[in-house]
């Protein structure tokens, strides 16, 4: 179901008070760093199921990466219509939740013109939801880097993408972010991109872990670098075996993601902290039931012991 337009929404819409981000600095402050869990990791859950879960295991948030296998949240009963999405706005405010990113499938690496043009209109599409829900962010993928004298031009696209929704986005609050994925997980790559298209509405998810697996970076000289960019992040952990990781509780893998987490809140980062755990794509882990309300647990835990 297409969707009504920005000014549409809008004049239906009026009166209602937005979301906002709440900011937090590091000792640990009054506040706590904010959390949240992507939708990814409990692909099978309802809308009801996952509010509940979130207000039970004290979440501040919920990225929605999809509701039961619809990637396209567009097409989910709770976001495609004005009155919908007015519903699922009442619903989350009410239980004290923020949308805190839309993870789109829109890939800004192609080349075939038509199907580049699929992938940044559905990245629009996204924007207008974003921006009906009060949502600040929407994740689009950089994905596929050739490894020849081509690499240069895929970043180009890649670049000229991001404009081109930044400039739609332009006018809203909706940040339009690069994720650290794919083949684009080089610090140097993506700063270039990021330096680039520097935009007031494009930044970056900083996937710490899909950048490291590969790269082996320190998050310090990762940060150093991209923390200008920074608007979300995804938090996960993994043990490698032969360079593919294997995904644990957060804490009890072999990656570096407390370091991260700690440059972060050490930094006054005022964005979430996202626990991306990987379900949909990666059946054989372990449940949500234990590893999203795991989650929380283990972050405050470490907050605590910094404080």
């Amino acid at each position: 179901m297409k969707l009504t337009s920005r000014r549409e929404f809008i004049k239906f819409s009026s009166g209602l008070i937005g979301l906002t981000l709440t900011e937090s600095a590091f000792r640990v402050p009054a506040k706590s760093p904010l959390l949240s869990f992507s939708t990814l990791g409990c692909p099978d859950w309802t809308f009801p199921t996952i509010v509940d879960f979130a207000v039970k295991n004290k979440y501040d948030g919920i990225e929605f990466r999809g509701i039961q296998r619809q990637l396209d949240l567009t097409k989910c009963p709770e976001f495609n219509s004005i009155e919908n999405i007015l519903n699922t706005k009442n619903i989350l405010n009410a239980n004290g939740l923020k949308v805190v990113d839309l993870g789109s499938s829109c890939e800004l690496h192609h080349t075939d013109t038509a199907t580049r043009i699929k992938h940044i209109d559905h990245g629009k599409k996204f924007i207008d939801l974003a921006d009906q829900l009060n949502c600040p962010n929407v994740r689009v993928f950089p994905n596929k880097l050739p490894n020849d004298d081509q690499r240069q031009a895929v970043m180009e696209l890649i670049i000229k993408g991001l404009l081109e929704l930044g400039e739609y986005a332009k006018g809203t609050k909706v940040h339009i972010l690069l994720e650290s994925h794919g083949d684009a997980v080089k610090t140097n790559e993506l700063k270039t991109m990021m330096e680039s298209a520097e935009h007031p509405n494009v930044g970056l998810v900083w996937d710490i872990v899909n950048m490291w697996s590969v790269t082996k970076e320190p998050p310090a000289d990762v940060y150093r670098e991209l923390k200008k960019y920074i608007r979300h992040t995804h938090i996960k952990d993994a043990n490698l075996v032969d360079g593919t990781p294997y995904y644990t509780l957060v804490g009890k893998g072999e990656t570096p993601i407390f370091d991260a987490v700690d440059l972060l809140v050490k930094d006054g980062y005022s964005g979430y902290y996202s626990f991306e755990w990987e379900k949909l794509w990666h059946p054989e882990i372990g449940e949500p039931e234990i590893a999203l309300a795991d989650y929380p647990v283990t972050m405050r835990k470490h907050f605590e012991s910094k404080s």
